[in-house]
């Protein structure tokens, strides 16, 4: 069944098409090593440990297989052993599902600096929604590790190979990113065809919603096509502090650099939601140390870059739907020129006719009379982050026949 308003077509894979087609369940944009906004283990990495990551799918499936990346790394990297299971509690799988990760058939892989690996297909019944875990192996020492700062979910560390173990017994560290895993892909009975992605900086990777309870607004979203009857997945593709038109040991590649890795080689991108560019605006008006570079970034520039990100969509067949930037009145970077800046691109977001659609989350978000503003009931306390009823709201923004 379809979302009202899109074509008859089914988004769900006949038997023929499962043999050789994969669907993207899970993804995350991969960042190089960095303290980031909180401890982590990227800069260290790891020795004769496992980790052990928890990932949610919105898409199901009778296979799974791995993405495993080394983007950042300086040397090839060896993952000695991995396993996927379904999730149970904390880093608890459930029984019977727990099943061996092979790549080309052998059980070790190694991925070269600056590249990554695909598994082979793990049998294994997966429903949308369920937790994924993953865990892997480094019987030696990694390095830094390439990873993803911002999970808003627990990640857990055990001394030794536990890639084996159902249970929770010695991933007694955790921390709240995700390491070397880029994605999950599904196939099989019950897969999807084809996906949207929600990409943008730190709004759309969940600053601010509560840890581990999956309140993000591409989450939200996703809830929603299911409940509406769409046989299609979200995948997030947002970093926290990410620039539209510049680099950031902090925040991750630019958007218009990894816009063609992150989003449009996802397989069966469908279309995607560009939410992004405040931080552009902001980052120059402050002068911290983690908002380097912070070059005076004007409108016509940042529209400059929203067209390249259409243009190359549109080439690739994706729709694009454009999203206003939320008021921010109150956080550490809003001043009068940052504000007229963001009110000039979201009125060009509007009415350019640039984009296929446009999802008008600052006018959803706004404060009664003051469009400066978060509301207060969707503010996550630093007045430019929603709360989890915030990006609820978000996902209602999203008209649902636009995508």
């Amino acid at each position: 069944m379809t979302v009202q308003g899109r074509d008859s077509e089914t988004a769900v894979l006949t038997t023929e098409e499962t043999a050789t087609r994969w669907s993207a369940g899970w993804s995350a944009p991969v960042q190089q090593p960095s303290s980031g906004f909180e401890e982590n283990w990227s800069e260290k990495g790891f020795d004769h440990q496992s980790v052990r990551q928890v990932v949610r799918v919105t898409g199901g499936g009778t296979a799974a297989r791995i993405r495993l990346s080394n983007r950042f790394g300086a040397k090839p990297l060896t993952v000695t052993a991995a396993t996927l299971a379904l999730a149970a509690e904390g880093a608890a799988l459930r029984p019977g599902t727990l099943r061996e990760v092979t790549f080309g058939g052998s059980r070790t892989v190694v991925v070269p600096a600056g590249g990554e690996r695909v598994s082979d297909a793990v049998d294994v019944r997966v429903e949308r929604f369920d937790g994924v875990a993953v865990t892997l192996f480094f019987a030696g020492a990694t390095g830094p590790a390439t990873f993803h700062a911002q999970a808003y979910t627990d990640s857990y560390r055990a001394t030794g190979d536990r890639t084996g173990e159902t249970g929770d017994e010695g991933f007694e560290e955790r921390t709240h990113s995700w390491y070397y895993l880029s994605d999950v892909e599904l196939s099989g009975e019950g897969a999807v065809r084809e996906t949207v992605v929600a990409f943008g900086d730190s709004i759309t990777d969940g600053f601010g919603s509560t840890v581990g309870a999956d309140r993000r607004y591409p989450d939200a979203l996703a809830e929603r096509l299911a409940a509406d009857g769409g046989a299609w997945g979200v995948v997030n593709a947002g970093i926290g502090g990410n620039l539209v038109l510049h680099d950031s040991p902090w925040y991750g590649e630019r958007a218009v650099g990894r816009f063609e890795r992150d989003v449009l080689d996802r397989p069966g991108v469908r279309s995607v939601i560009v939410f992004a560019g405040l931080n552009d605006i902001g980052f120059s008006e402050v002068d911290l140390p983690t908002y380097k570079p912070d070059p005076d970034v004007d409108v016509a520039q940042l529209i400059a870059g929203y067209r390249d990100l259409i243009r190359r969509a549109h080439a690739r067949g994706v729709r694009v739907v454009g999203a206003t930037m939320l008021p921010f009145k109150g956080a550490e970077y809003h001043t009068p020129r940052a504000e007229a800046k963001r009110v000039a691109l979201n009125e060009w977001i509007r009415t350019s006719g640039e984009y296929d659609a446009v999802a008008d989350f600052a006018a959803a978000l706004a404060a009664p009379g003051d469009e400066e503003s978060l509301d207060a009931a969707y503010d996550s306390g630093d007045h430019k982050h929603p709360n989890d009823a915030g990006y609820r709201v978000m996902a209602h923004a999203v008209d649902l026949r636009s995508l």
